[in-house]
């Protein structure tokens, strides 16, 4: 279902600003500890604890103006309510910097998943921004299920080897810049598998 068009300065608000948030809400409270009920939390979960209701308000809200959701958008919530979640529960942050790593490999599985019956499961959510023939579709596929293998494995190495710090730039700094170059090289892809547009059509 189509969804309805928002202001894209409010669109990016509602899908940034919890992110935003939380880098900001780190860098000031770093090495802090709060108290709450009688227990006391690290700040990163402290701002753990902040963020997930902040990105459950702002999907609701981009739900209700929008009236749709990417079946991404909803996964990612879910993951970050479920192990979010146990990190403040547990105070144990380890749970929440897990989060990227479960996200991506169950990207990859679901979309392995459609290769092998021979379809690409990234057609339906990119098909109207890269009209592609199915090969290119194809190839695309096989190749970013490789690369979210290759985040997986890499944000377990940041945030078992490395300081909150690395892992926090990892993760909102690193993996976004990670994914716009993946995109960046499979210009070759785009080229040769487009769907030109007559002159009519366009």
């Amino acid at each position: 279902m189509a969804g309805r068009s928002i202001n894209p300065w409010l669109k990016g608000v509602l899908e940034f600003g919890p992110v935003v948030a939380f880098i900001a809400g780190f860098v000031l409270t770093r090495g802090q500890v709060f108290q709450f009920g009688g227990e006391e939390y690290p700040a990163f979960i402290a701002v753990t604890a902040v963020f997930i209701p902040l990105m459950m308000v702002a999907t609701g809200i981009l739900w209700a103006l929008t009236g749709t959701l990417s079946q991404m958008q909803i996964f990612t919530v879910l993951t970050v309510i479920a192990m979010g979640g146990l990190s403040v529960w547990l105070k144990d942050e380890r749970f929440f910097k897990m989060k990227p790593t479960l996200l991506y490999l169950v990207f990859a599985g679901i979309l392995g998943a459609g290769l092998m019956k021979g379809r690409s499961f990234l057609r339906p959510l990119l098909g109207t921004a890269l009209p592609l023939e199915d090969a290119g579709w194809m190839i695309l596929t096989r190749r970013i299920v490789w690369f979210f293998l290759g985040l997986a494995v890499a944000n377990e190495l940041v945030w078992r080897n490395f300081s909150d710090g690395t892992w926090v730039t990892f993760k909102f700094v690193g993996l976004p810049i990670a994914l716009f170059g993946f995109f960046l090289t499979q210009s070759s892809v785009f080229s040769k598998y487009e769907i030109k547009k007559d002159k009519d059509e366009a």
